[in-house]
């Protein structure tokens, strides 16, 4: 082959690439985004759970926001607690807001002991895919599957699957509400534990005499808890206790009327 061929080519080749190198490098600056470092300091703050608990699309939604000041409150990332939100108001200038102690609770105590079970699923071990057939294997269609859904999307290990329900460990959870949006049955809430609370472990919306067939420990809708609280923070809404955290006072008075132990009181040290 010529030599003079395999050098034009050489060079053709080599001003290509040149001129494409220079375009890539005026277009990098040309549509280059402005980048806010305040922003990723605070990005830097944060976890990276990305969990939306702060109520932002995640962790860069929130760190954005409160660069912008569209936000002021340092203090809404739980799985960051209180030592992401003083780095935060380090960064911002502005007083350390307090993470308020929340936690994850499974709102049912349909376990296998006292769930009656309807059928005998043999499909593949995910609540959502169960939950499919018939509402799930157990009579009671609003309980607990107990197939782990919730702990396979926990990052910190909070969530274990006993005798056929979930169970949260309060001092694990960090409340990044995963198991919150994973849980089919909508069985999981965030409740607060800044001080001993009253929960109804139970979700039960059928009439008490069909529950009792169901599963031993649901509520059902007695009303007696409703009487006996001092406070007037139960109601009964469908045939099911419901608590008002507002008006709870964590005296103890439901739980220990209730006739079926549907109510407990639950800390931020005992696993429910």
């Amino acid at each position: 082959m010529d030599i003079k061929i395999i050098i034009i080519a050489v060079v053709i080749v080599s001003v290509t690439g040149a001129l494409a190198a220079l375009l890539l490098s005026i277009a990098s600056k040309v549509f280059a985004v402005p980048v806010d470092e305040k922003a990723e300091k605070i990005r830097e703050c944060l976890p990276g759970a990305n969990c939306g608990a702060c109520g932002f699309s995640g962790c860069d939604g929130y760190a954005a926001a409160l660069s912008k000041g569209e936000v002021s409150d340092t203090a809404l990332c739980n799985p960051g607690g209180n030592e992401a939100a003083a780095a935060i108001s380090e960064i911002l200038g502005v007083a350390a807001g307090t993470v308020k102690p929340v936690a994850a609770v499974v709102l049912c105590r349909g376990h296998n002991g006292v769930a009656q079970v309807k059928l005998n699923y043999q499909g593949v071990s995910n609540c959502k895919m169960a939950s499919l057939v018939f509402g799930g294997p157990k009579e009671c269609i609003y309980g607990c599957v107990g197939f782990g859904d919730c702990m396979a999307v926990c990052e910190y290990g909070a969530i274990s699957i006993c005798d056929g329900i979930a169970r949260i460990n309060p001092q694990l959870c960090r409340a990044c509400k995963m198991c919150v949006k994973t849980c089919p049955k909508g069985l999981i809430e965030m409740l607060p534990l800044d001080e001993t609370e009253a929960a109804v472990l139970c979700k039960n919306h059928d009439k008490g005499a069909q529950t009792r067939k169901e599963c031993t420990a649901g509520c059902i809708g007695c009303m007696k808890c409703v009487k006996a609280c001092p406070s007037e923070a139960i109601t009964i809404d469908r045939f099911c206790a419901k608590v008002d955290y507002e008006k709870c006072v964590g005296c103890g008075a439901c739980h220990a009327e209730c006739p079926v132990g549907a109510i407990d009181l639950i800390t931020l040290t005992k696993s429910i």
